[in-house]
């Protein structure tokens, strides 16, 4: 493996976090009067905003969450010295400061430290970073997301389908290792869906208690009340 200086995976391990870090989805939507954190699928991201506010709207999110992973994938490849290979893929020293910065990027945007340490789930970003790592898989990807939206009818499906593709997308361009590197950072996506989940679930299930605490509450109440009514029937009657 090819010596890699620190500064030029430190410097866009920083600057690939911060950029990561400014919550687009968040300030387009206190534009629009609404935290995306607090509504819909509570992700600050492209497809929550634009469920609430069209795609129009949602533009500018979609567009920065992805140019978030290529202007940190393009730090990366400057502060290293731009080594590509024949067909743009990262190559020599290269390789590790860019696939450094995209992934403190995604980083970025799931704890951002503008937001809160509250962010999303760093798919736009980390498919931003692949036009930088491989830039004929993500035209293919492009291009697959085309067809298979074309086919299916649905955005959503096409999507996943091309973002899940790219590994395979890269494998003719890229060795082996740095494709292993591109499933690396896509485990990082799944590992924040799978946050997402398990903090919905806790949610709701911490909603169910309050429910019927309240429940309990309400029925307390009644009882007390029921008993007060009888007690008062008793002592009328005793009177009479």
């Amino acid at each position: 493996m090819t010596p890699v200086p620190v500064r030029s995976v430190l410097v866009p391990v920083i600057g690939g976090y911060l950029l990561g870090s400014v919550p687009v989805a968040v300030l387009v939507g206190r534009a629009h009067g609404f935290d995306p954190r607090s509504v819909g699928d509570r992700n600050p991201g492209f497809w929550n905003v634009m469920q609430r506010l069209g795609v129009r709207s949602a533009a500018p999110v979609f567009a920065g969450d992805l140019l978030k992973g290529t202007a940190a994938g393009l730090l990366g490849l400057a502060v290293s010295g731009g080594r590509i290979g024949p067909v743009g893929q990262v190559h020599g020293r290269s390789v590790v400061p860019v696939y450094a910065a995209v992934g403190a990027a995604m980083a970025g945007h799931a704890w951002p430290m503008f937001a809160g340490r509250r962010g999303g789930r760093c798919v736009l970003t980390f498919v931003g970073g692949m036009a930088v790592i491989c830039p004929p898989a993500f035209g293919l990807g492009l291009g697959l997301l085309g067809v298979t939206t074309a086919v299916t009818g649905s955005f959503a499906k096409g999507a996943r389908v091309a973002v899940f593709s790219l590994p395979a997308l890269q494998l003719p361009f890229a060795p082996a290792t740095h494709v292993a590197g591109t499933g690396m950072l896509m485990t990082f996506i799944g590992a924040r869906f799978g946050q997402a989940a398990l903090a919905e679930r806790t949610r709701r299930r911490l909603q169910d208690v309050d429910v019927r605490k309240s429940r309990s509450r309400v029925g307390r109440r009644r009882g007390h009340a029921r008993f007060g009514r009888g007690a008062a029937r008793t002592v009328s009657t005793g009177r009479r």
